[in-house]
């Protein structure tokens, strides 16, 4: 078979959804204004744990404007069907709205407002007066009580750390960040009769769809969730979460359509956030660079009514070979709400422990940080034996080192200065294993050239619509222009949550294969139609370039689609496809990414400025160079984020979050990112999917934080374990 022309996949191709961005037109959950919306306020409890004895709603319904309080004692009873086949996971479920007089954690939502206006739901919010049996809540990680843990062990690590050369033990903690995407959560919540409709913010639509199935009782067909565009999630609407219920439950109760929108406070407890982790690691190596025992002790925060749990214990298992690996992660119940996934979960935690650790034992050899790696690069997976897809992080470090300048580098703490400033080289590894999921996916070829694709997935950001189109259009053989396509919509054909970096390799792959089909469905259709140039060529030796069919080498002999199909009465052709990852061998498949970062740290006053930052990435197939520097730089960003400036303060008394605001938690801004690059190792994947891409977006975070960590040592000769590095810890 004739490969099938590429001319837009690895284009540097501007969005083509960028348009309706730049200009207003891209409409987002809050813009949807449904005929006669009213609008919701969610009133939070002010307590972190207890009892609710009285609502006292007399005030606020006699507000102008106001048409219903809705709350515990007045709500109906939600049935929260079982539709899960057994499963006790459906996001969401755990916390059920307005259903008992229970309070979990501060913020939680106790009564809902609805109004005629945002101002006299707001108004009427604060006029509800609610009356609490306050119990003691437990919001600190450090004083909480760790539950069974998830264990993982090869070889002997006890007896490989009492044997080693070199010995350390380090503790590291991580502060809870939040996601602070830039559009807030918001939900527009419409009933026609028994079937709901609702405009959400939310990163996986049938996910959504089936929890609103589940907790109203209706069929699933009668849910419709509509989400064409997102501002930033970053894994905050992996769930549906409970003001999405408010909303529909306050629609259903009023008999009109309802608009809630959270507030930037109200996301802090609202809508999850990567929890704080007390992370102790044990590592022992011999006076070669050996490592040989490694001891991984783990606590992480959840909430005390669910169980959360991300992957932070796969890096320690794979990214070097250890004989001897011992590892214990326990969460511990606390009065919070859930946390959730959040860019790199898991892994970006796991990294900056282990990468840390390296970078101390590499110090305390006096062994080069990258040989120290190199020395201890494994040639399977150690976790399970299983053959690497592709591994290329030595030559991540390689080009890193050549293309920063690691030969610049000092290996002695503060001896390089600028003025007032220390000057410091650090660097990383990053791994994110790559997902792959089941997906779906319909697709039209029109008789005048065009094509039109559709999936239920979202965009957040990375660029779904642009990058999908470009799959599409190369499979097709059509111009990119000549291709919509179309997500957002629970009445399109369903996909696995867009999270996790596996949308490009899950639902990159069924458009790959729903367009394949119809290409090759019009190629069918040509050679078998006499009047057709292409009558009796082999349909294998026929491609399709700028919408016309030709037989390879002889362009020529073909014609176009709109011809095609013109000639033929169809106004169009069609194809579904259900896409499954590919069984058979077992390969352990992951991206891979080396860091590397200057610091600058004022001697005086211990401030830390980033100075420049490259990443090389082995992450299979680029589909969109341009898409893959916009993931790249975002994820630089956030790295510094989390390692300088990003740390959510509670106060354990009542567990309320202090700076719920984005005047006191602090992100980066563009004066501390001012020299940010990305190389990206050419090649394919193709154990990974079809597309041979291994995912970018999570990877990207991965390995920042640390390579700042290192570089402020390499700096200052003060190693911090506990990230946000301030300048209080370095002074």
């Amino acid at each position: 078979m004739s490969p099938q022309p590429q001319a837009a996949v690895g284009a540097p191709l501007s969005r083509v959804d960028g348009r309706l961005k730049v200009t207003g037109k891209a409409r987002y959950a809050a813009e949807f204004d449904a005929e006669g919306v009213v609008h919701a306020v969610i009133v939070d409890a002010s307590i972190g744990r207890g009892r609710i004895t009285s609502i006292d709603t007399g005030d606020a319904e006699a507000h102008p404007g106001v048409l219903r309080v809705i709350h515990h004692g007045n709500a109906p009873t939600l049935p929260y069907r079982d539709n899960s086949g057994g499963s006790n996971n459906l996001p969401g479920r755990k916390v059920r709205v307005f259903q008992d007089d229970r309070v979990l954690f501060h913020g939680y939502p106790v009564a809902v407002v609805v109004a005629t206006t945002l101002e006299a739901a707001q108004h009427g919010a604060s006029l509800v007066k609610v009356g609490y049996d306050p119990e003691q809540s437990s919001t600190d990680l450090a004083e909480g009580e760790p539950g069974e843990p998830a264990t993982y062990a090869r070889g002997d690590a006890e007896a490989g750390l009492r044997d080693a050369d070199v010995r350390l033990d380090l503790t590291y903690n991580l502060a809870r960040n939040h996601h602070n995407p830039m559009e807030p959560h918001a939900t527009v919540a419409r009933w026609d009769g028994g079937r709901l409709t609702v405009w959400d913010k939310t990163q996986w639509v049938p996910g959504t769809q089936l929890e609103l199935s589940t907790v109203f009782d209706v069929p699933l067909d009668d849910v419709r969730v509509i989400n064409p565009f997102v501002g930033g999630g970053f894994g905050s609407g992996l769930r549906c979460w409970p003001h999405t219920v408010v909303a529909a439950l306050a629609a259903r109760e009023t008999g009109r359509p309802v608009k809630l929108v959270l507030t930037r406070r109200q996301m802090y407890f609202g809508t999850g956030f990567r929890p704080s982790y007390d992370y102790r690691l044990s590592l022992g190596g011999d006076r070669n660079g050996r490592l040989v025992a490694a001891d991984h002790r783990i606590e992480a925060e959840t909430s005390s009514y669910e169980t959360f749990t991300e992957a932070v214990m796969s890096p320690g298992q794979m990214l070097y070979s250890t004989p001897g690996v011992r590892q214990a992660y326990r969460t511990v119940p606390l009065d919070v709400n859930s946390p959730i996934w959040m860019r790199g979960p898991g892994a970006a935690t796991a990294v900056y422990a282990v990468e840390s650790a390296m970078d101390e034992l590499a110090h305390e050899l006096g062994i080069d940080p990258i040989e120290l790696r190199r020395r201890n690069e494994p040639a399977q997976d150690p976790s399970n034996n299983a053959p690497f897809s592709t591994r290329r992080l030595l030559e991540c470090y390689t080009v890193g080192a050549r293309e920063f300048g690691w030969d610049r580098r000092k290996a002695k703490p503060r001896s390089t200065r600028d003025g007032d400033w220390l000057i410091g080289m650090g660097m990383a590894s990053g791994v994110y294993h790559t997902g792959v999921a089941p997906a779906q996916s319909r697709a039209r070829l029109n008789a005048d050239g065009t094509a039109v694709v559709e999936s239920a997935t979202s965009d957040m950001g990375p660029g779904t619509y642009t990058a999908q189109t470009q799959v599409a259009a190369d499979a097709l053989g059509l111009a990119v222009r000549a291709v919509e396509y179309r997500l957002g919509d629970s009445r399109y054909p369903q996909t696995p949550p867009h999270g996790g970096s596996m949308t490009m390799a899950s639902v990159g792959s069924a458009t790959l294969d729903v367009c394949n089909q119809l290409r090759r469905q019009a190629i069918r259709l040509a050679v078998e139609d006499e009047e057709s140039p292409l009558y009796g060529a082999s349909a294998d030796e026929v491609v399709v370039r700028g919408g016309r069919l030709h037989v390879e080498g002889d362009p020529a002999r073909g014609e176009s689609y709109r011809r095609l199909l013109t000639r033929n009465d169809r106004d169009r052709l069609e194809a579904n496809t259900s896409f499954s990852p590919p069984g058979g061998e077992r390969f352990s498949i992951s991206a891979y990414s080396a860091t590397f970062t200057e610091v600058a740290v004022d001697a005086t006053l211990g401030l830390v400025r980033v100075r420049r930052m490259l990443s090389v990435y082995d992450a299979g197939r680029i589909i969109s160079p341009k898409l893959a520097d916009s993931q790249a730089l975002g994820g630089m960003v956030g790295g510094i984020g989390a390692a300088l400036l990003e740390h959510t303060v509670t106060d354990h008394r009542d567990g309320r979050i202090v700076n719920a605001n984005l005047a006191d938690y602090l992100v980066p801004v563009n004066a501390d990112v001012p020299d940010l690059r990305a190389i990206y190792l050419d090649g394919e994947d193709m154990h990974a999917d079809a597309l041979g891409v291994k995912g970018l977006a999570e990877l990207v975070i991965c390995g920042v934080a640390p390579a700042i960590a290192n570089a402020v040592f390499n700096a200052t000769g003060r190693r911090v374990r506990e990230l946000p590095i301030t300048a209080e810890t370095l002074l």
